[in-house]
């Protein structure tokens, strides 16, 4: 009897490949008899910093709603690190790992930056309403506690001179720095960027591209974002997909994408892809 163990011609051993971080399969929103999006796929790999990009009416928010819960997928299947997340309540999507931000930013515009930031710390902050009516030493010593790592948070965003002006106050670029310290303080493993830069002038621009690569370093984030800048986008981007009536009409690198003919004519019209020195 022989203890080593042969393969066969046939066999061959497996190979684990990698999950990805977020799996979109043939996702498709249907508003009455309006197709917004039909059949979209999207792939992001651990540590990607992608891009999702279209004219306006693309569908591009529409996806990110339904990757957080916002609008339930008429068809179509998203599952992040291999979990599906179709059917679960926003505040679960978030616990399991992914944040975001908003076109139009949301903040509690008459809360302080600090209070901005703690309120993303309290799903995890470890005690129950009766410790929170009686304000008893174990609801001190956990507000204490989170106070403390969100003024850390902040200083690491270089907002620590804000922490107790009101939200509404700061300047529009430091309002957006807010609301993307809050997404961070949830502890997300996959971020999603809804139009960043919007409303930023180019200096705001400029600090936004240092802060998005440095918070994907800093934190071991993936990150998925829309935007319209093409700037931002074609600077900081390793791999773009590009929307039009809800589909997808190509994907690539930056270089790919702002030479391809479907992508030219979606920006600026049929015919534009032929005229000389059309670039994106």
């Amino acid at each position: 009897m022989q203890n080593e163990m042969t393969l066969s011609p046939n066999t061959t051993p497996a190979v684990n490949q990698p999950v990805p971080v977020l799996d979109i399969r043939e996702l498709t929103k249907v508003f009455g008899g309006l197709r917004a999006v039909g059949n979209f796929d999207l792939t992001v790999q651990q540590g990607a910093l992608d891009g999702l990009i279209g004219p306006n009416g693309a569908g591009k928010t529409t996806v990110f709603n339904m990757i957080t819960g916002l609008y339930i997928p008429t068809e179509g299947e998203i599952n992040f690190n291999g979990e599906s997340m179709i059917g679960l309540e926003p505040f679960e999507i978030t616990q399991s790992g992914i944040g975001r931000t908003f076109q139009n930013i949301r903040l509690f515009p008459n809360l302080s930056v600090l209070d901005n930031v703690l309120i993303a710390y309290h799903p995890h902050a470890g005690y129950g309403l009766f410790d929170g009516l009686v304000r008893n030493a174990r609801f001190g010593d956990k507000e204490h506690e989170m106070t403390e790592r969100a003024q850390d948070f902040l200083a690491i965003f270089g907002l620590e001179r804000y922490q107790n002006e009101i939200a509404k106050n700061l300047p529009y670029g430091e309002q957006r720095r807010v609301e993307i310290a809050r997404a961070l303080a949830s502890n997300p493993k996959l971020l999603l960027l809804d139009e960043p830069a919007a409303g930023m002038n180019p200096n705001e621009i400029g600090r936004l591209m240092d802060l998005i690569h440095f918070i994907r370093d800093r934190f071991n984030l993936t990150i998925l974002l829309i935007e319209h800048q093409m700037r931002l986008v074609m600077n900081i981007c390793e791999l773009l997909t590009v929307m039009d009536f809800g589909e997808v009409i190509a994907r690539g690198t930056p270089k790919d994408i702002q030479n391809d003919a479907r992508v030219i004519e979606a920006y600026l019209g049929r015919g534009a892809a032929g005229r000389a020195g059309v670039t994106m």
